[in-house]
């Protein structure tokens, strides 16, 4: 369907193709590092705690990677997502600049994460495991896994960093509704999460010490596997099902955007939009402006070291080059949950790092303020991770109207607030506050 505001495509035009861009990229990534010899890492290697299927994909150097039609089958349950103009939301800011987003809180869920949950899910069945072994922050990630595992018959473990288990009550009332098993973290269920429980009793948690449990928890569990909802190449790489439907809806609309913006925290939705598009700005055929937004509460990208590090806190996981604030950062209780992660996806990072990415990182209050004007004119309410690409999108839209400048803007609705009610409570009492990146001293 294509209407003035709403373009859709039909569900045989759903991507039957995942895109790749590491064969693309300008310079590769480096290889991770086993964490006892810090030698590059075989894929067999990386066997002990993902499986086989999906190690292949995340090194492979092939650009399209088929999906399995029964994976389709799953992501036909939403997609295509819509991409809509937002018309009250520009009327709203004065500015001559075209505002697109594309929808993706229409999934089970209510994010973006079920784009890859379902094909990890898929298979980590098809490698014959049993068990998913993974942790979450706000909970978007546990949720979709949880839908992903059960639709497949997967037993589901989620490790949900405390201070969302505390604030997000309701996304773990969901992981419940599709039979996972919620822990908070860090926990006494670890050997990890004793430790640090013994050292701080009120300890809040972080993704860092959440992987960590669920790793160990995987380890002493030959039935499981972990499972990541961003970062890793094959998760990003399953995420372009985004960006794919965009390019096909924007050539409907006859359309060309100027600036592409996401959140990031790990960097997989926005990934999901960007890549597709930097494939044409590598290739020179496009110049399009990215800009990764983060919280300045978390700023891995823009006050980050871009350094080999391990992906948790305790150093189960392989080392990664990326953007880090080091392993043992623990962000303070903004409610973005998802955007608290000490680390960035290498492929992001790579680019950021190459200058063919842009960051930015706001502050918790006036993303906020962006959040409420989104959803008072266009009538939909965005997750506090969300609320950071409309806060960057405010601002180029902004910047449009002082220098009098029509530009299209696109950004990624990553997911609807509909269970981060609580956090617009806090907003409207004047109970937020704006955190600044705080450096910590690595143990």
């Amino acid at each position: 369907m294509h209407s003035e505001n709403v373009i859709t495509l039909s569900k045989k035009n759903i991507p039957k193709r995942w895109y790749n861009i590491q064969p693309d990229l300008r310079k590769p990534l480096e290889p991770p590092l086993h964490p006892a010899t810090r030698q590059p890492m075989t894929p067999k290697e990386m066997e002990m705690i993902f499986p086989g299927n999906l190690m292949e994909q995340e090194a492979s150097q092939e650009r399209w990677i088929d999906i399995p039609e029964d994976v389709l089958d799953v992501l036909s349950m939403w997609r295509p997502t819509p991409l809509i103009r937002a018309r009250k939301f520009e009327e709203a800011l004065e500015t001559p600049a075209q505002i697109w987003y594309k929808y993706e809180g229409g999934s089970p869920p209510g994010s973006h994460k079920p784009n890859t949950a379902v094909p990890q899910a898929y298979f980590n069945k098809k490698a014959g495991i049993k068990r998913l072994a993974t942790e979450t922050g706000a909970g978007q990630w546990g949720s979709a896994l949880a839908f992903a595992c059960y639709h497949y018959g997967l037993k589901c473990q989620v490790y949900m960093v405390k201070v969302s288990y505390q604030q997000k009550p309701y996304r773990k009332s969901m992981m419940h509704l599709w039979q996972a098993e919620v822990t908070p973290s860090p926990s006494n269920k670890t050997e990890v999460g004793r430790k640090i429980l013994e050292k701080d009793p009120e300890c809040l948690g972080s993704l860092g010490i959440a992987i960590s449990e669920a790793i160990e928890d995987t380890l002493h569990h030959p039935d499981t596997k972990y499972s990541l909802g961003s970062v890793l190449n094959h998760v990003l790489m399953h995420q372009t099902i985004i960006g794919l439907e965009t390019k096909e809806q924007l050539k409907m609309a006859g359309v060309k955007p100027d600036i592409i913006i996401g959140c990031v925290g790990g960097g997989s939705n926005y990934a999901g939009l960007a890549l597709p598009f930097m494939a044409d700005k590598l290739a020179g055929k496009d110049d399009y402006k990215f800009i990764a937004v983060e919280p300045t509460a978390c700023p891995s990208l823009t006050r980050g070291e871009y350094r080999y590090d391990f992906g948790d806190t305790v150093g189960m996981t392989p080392l990664i080059k990326m953007y880090t604030l080091g392993r043992n950062f623990i962000a303070p209780p903004i409610h973005s949950g998802g955007l608290r992660y000490h680390g960035m996806a290498p492929i992001i990072s790579n680019l950021v790092n190459e200058g063919l990415m842009e960051a930015q990182a706001k502050l918790q209050i006036p993303t906020f303020e962006a959040a409420v004007l989104f959803a008072r004119t266009e009538g939909i309410i965005p997750a506090p991770e969300t609320a950071h690409a409309i806060r960057a999108t405010v601002d180029e839209a902004l910047k449009a109207k002082k220098e009098n400048t029509p530009r299209v803007i696109l950004f990624n609705f990553s997911g609807h607030g509909l269970l981060d009610l609580s956090a617009y409570d806090a907003y409207f009492s004047g109970e937020l506050k704006d955190y600044e990146y705080v450096p910590q001293k690595e143990g």
